[in-house]
This record gives structure tokens, sequence and C-alpha cells, in this order.
């Protein structure tokens, strides 16, 4: 199934799958349920604006003259999968230089994998072209599969409706910072410090990346949640200690589409980060649930980072 057809599916079963918590009190979850629930009411306050300025045309697509990055695939060892593991590795043009690199983690939704970011978002287009003009440091990306299970592969949809699917989200939390992180930092040349990584993904990945940045600010100065998924912790877990995020965090990133079904989450933390008194950029663009609003603030995101 491609990345295309999934996310037709994406609303509902994000829906499902940030329910499964609450199931037992909710009752059954079930597609028509979470196919409401996305479809619901979308309630936009004053400040839920576009606070950058749009792209330029052709932002996202190759561009002649343009030298472009390399894409390979990058493999290391779970302790929380008992196996090896797939990554793509973005490796911005002249890498090698002789000089170390920032790393971006970026994060895919539930209907995809570590091919996503550049097979339907083209976030390898969207950093050559920035690289080129100047406009972005050049960086390391690391895209991962963010489902922490023996086998990662994408369920067919008879299968995402489950608590072991959702669980696998939850468990890459452990496989990124045990596994990953010291992986990538072992084998490329790049600054192993919180002030050199950055987080980020989109939907489930959005949510994951909330949840995993704001516990660890430690490990990453650099945040972004595009349109999170209801993954998202609620809001007194998910800010677990504001005074180390004020210290800590260079960047804290929020956007959403204002067609986007699941805006209230953005919502709910750009207003909970508001009322702690914590700097953030809080973005909504005029997109739906979609490639076009990721690309997007991949683009206005990667041009902030590591200055």
């Amino acid at each position: 199934m491609t990345f295309r057809s999934f996310d037709a599916l994406l609303g509902a079963l994000l829906l499902v799958l940030g329910a499964v918590a609450q199931a037992q009190e909710a009752g059954p979850v079930t597609p028509d349920t979470a196919r409401a629930n996305f479809a619901r009411t979308i309630v936009l306050a004053d400040d839920d604006v576009r606070s950058t300025p749009l792209p330029p045309r052709g932002f996202d697509e190759a561009r002649a003259g343009v030298a472009p990055g390399k894409v390979e695939e990058f493999s290391y060892e779970s302790g929380v999968t008992g196996g090896r593991r797939k990554a793509l590795v973005y490796l911005p043009a002249g890498y090698p230089s002789g000089r170390a690199y920032p790393v971006l983690y970026l994060l895919h939704g539930i209907g995809g994998n570590q091919h996503e970011w550049t097979g339907y978002v083209r976030a390898n287009a969207v950093l050559d072209n920035l690289i080129a003009d100047g406009k972005a440091v050049p960086m390391i990306v690391v895209m991962p599969n963010g489902r922490a299970l023996p086998d990662d592969s994408v369920p067919p949809p008879d299968r995402v409706f489950t608590e072991a699917n959702a669980a696998g989200f939850a468990k890459f939390e452990r496989d990124l910072l045990d596994f990953l992180i010291p992986a990538v930092e072992a084998r490329y040349r790049v600054q192993a410090d919180a002030r050199h990584r950055a987080l980020a993904g989109l939907s489930m990945g959005g949510g994951q990346a909330l949840n995993i940045g704001l516990a660890h600010p430690d490990t990453f100065a650099w945040i972004g949640g595009f349109s999170a998924a209801p993954n998202t912790r609620a809001t007194a877990e998910l800010i677990p200690d504001p005074d180390a995020l004020r210290r800590g965090l260079a960047l804290l990133y929020l956007s959403c589409g204002n067609r986007d079904g699941l805006i209230n989450v953005s919502q709910r933390v750009h207003r909970e980060l508001l009322r702690q008194g914590i700097r953030h950029q809080w973005n909504v663009d005029a997109s739906g649930h979609d490639r076009e609003s990721w690309s997007d603030n991949l683009y206005q995101f990667s041009q902030r980072l590591f200055r």
C-alpha cells in the first residue's frame, strides 16, 4: 500500500491509537467512532494563525544546479526489539568535509516507515535547496522506523487497530535514546551534544517528538511537532519540568493545518506552553493533515536549527 493510500486512512487510525489508553473508560473503540472524532468541528482562536512566510514555489522539488545530498540506509542493533533495525540517513552535499555536523532525527506517521519523509514529503529536496541557498545549516538527518517492534513493517489495515501496534511507537523512546543515537554517533561525524541535536516528526511522529523531546531537554535542544497526533501525552505528563525546558530549549516549534481535524492536540500543547511561560513558535498553516503541511513546516523548522 502506498503512503498516499495510507494517508487516506490516517485520521481514523491515529485517533484509534490515541484512544487506546482510555478504552476501558470510554468503551470500545471502533473505526466509525474514530472517523467521527477526526471530522469534528475545528475551532480556531485568534492566535491560531500563520507565523511564518509562505515557502517559494518549487521549494520541495529537485532543482537544477543544486548538489544533492546522499540518502543511505543505516542499520543498528536494538536491545528493544532484539534485532537489527534500519533507518535512512541524509548526508548533506560535501559530507564528509573534515568537520562534525549537527543531527536532526525526523520521525514518520502511523501510516509510514523510514521512507516516508523522503518518498512522500520530499525532505531531501527541501534540505538540498535550503542548504544550497545558505538558508539552513548543513546537517545530517536520521529518519528511523518509529515502530519499535521485532516486525516493524507497516501493518495491513486490519492490524493497525491494535494495542500491540500502538505500543511499538511508545517503545521507540528507549530504542532512540539507548541504541539509535549512540549508533549514529559512532558511525558518522556528528556533534554529540544537545545543542547540536534536534528531534521532530509528523502526526504520530509529531506526538513522539513532543513526548520524547520535552522529557529529555538534556538530549534535544531543538524540538518540532508537526500535526501532532493524539498519542501526545497529557500536558501534566508532557511538561514534567518547565524550568528545565526554559533552560535547555533552543527552539520548540509547533505547527498544524487549520483544516486538520487533529489541530486540537497542538492547540492544547500551545496553550499550556503559554500558561507555563515556555517560549515556542506556533504556526498554523492553511492545510489539512497532509504532505503540504509537513513539507512546508520542515522548510520553516530546518532554517531555524543550530543557529
